[in-house]
């Protein structure tokens, strides 16, 4: 009796890792930027980065922030301990469905089961409906769970795919809140990657936590003001479990490698207790079209 063939060990460098279930947007995003590898899915982020940075994946692909709800939750906490490096960014414009099992309808609902940025992103809608949202660790599981359960009291937000793998019937079509609804991704590596700094475009990511003086932040950032350089992003948030240790994360256009970055840098090191480099990447093409 001939054996069955064995399956191809998976290659890792054509891997790319995300977090989430098959059919999850950045399930869509992995597809979309790396056509030719396979995605990885992975339960969480940390599972994801690990992926990455144990080499059974050469890239992950991860969801930042929203153009809608905002930052996605405990991410930029997680990126400087990830031991991984920003090496690009894409943007993913957002595209929920609302999926219920066969014989489900509108009048039968009662529950919809979501990723919380979703539901967020969907919530005057799901209001308007008078469905009671309930949070789900990420958009394709709630359609998988949804699909697995039958019941017609109960439904889902998810992409378009999520449908199509889990057997559900869309109800209702683009029923994000706000049209041009869009996810930014990070895309993280092993190693840096960083563009020819003659190229021009770049971006640079980096968190830094300020010195217990007065004013230290406002001296902090002056040197980007002096120094010509754009920052488009400064969020802060608690680290370490403590009201006094604040750290932040970071965005400027340009590359360290710049004069004038490379000043403003300085004078941020000196007003820090701590500055990391999270990424050197090109800046995509949506931000001059958006």
């Amino acid at each position: 009796m001939s054996q069955p063939e064995a399956k191809p060990a998976r290659d890792p460098a054509h891997i790319v890792a995300f977090q989430g279930m098959p059919g999850a947007n950045s399930h869509i995003m992995c597809a979309q930027v790396f056509p030719d590898f396979e995605a990885m899915p992975c339960r969480t982020f940390e599972d994801a980065f690990a992926a990455v940075r144990e080499g059974r994946a050469s890239y992950g692909m991860i969801p930042i922030e929203n153009s809608v709800a905002g930052r996605v939750a405990d991410i930029h906490r997680l990126l400087p301990e990830s031991g991984l490096f920003i090496i690009g960014e894409q943007f993913l414009r957002v595209r929920y469905q609302l999926m219920a099992p066969e014989g489900a309808s509108i009048e039968s609902l009662k529950r919809v089961f979501s990723h919380v940025q979703a539901l967020a992103q969907c919530k005057n809608f799901i209001r308007d409906l008078g469905l009671e949202a309930i949070v789900h660790e990420d958009t394709a599981g709630a359609a998988k769970d949804v699909a697995a359960r039958n019941d017609p009291a109960e439904a889902a937000i998810a992409p378009p795919l999520a449908a199509e793998i889990y057997g559900l019937k869309v109800l209702r079509s683009h029923i994000e809140d706000v049209m041009g609804n869009t996810t930014r991704f990070v895309v993280m590596a092993r190693r840096p990657n960083e563009p020819d700094p003659k190229a021009g475009h770049a971006m640079t990511s980096f968190v830094f936590q300020v010195r217990n003086v007065p004013a230290a932040l406002y001296k902090a950032m002056g040197g980007f003001a002096t120094n010509g350089v754009n920052m488009v992003k400064l969020e802060s948030y608690m680290t370490d479990n403590s009201f006094t240790a604040t750290q932040f994360y970071a965005e400027i256009e340009g590359h360290p490698a710049d004069k004038h970055v490379e000043r403003a840098l300085e004078e941020l090191q000196f007003f820090s207790t701590k500055l990391k480099i999270l990424g050197v990447y090109p800046r995509s093409d949506f931000r001059g079209n958006a």
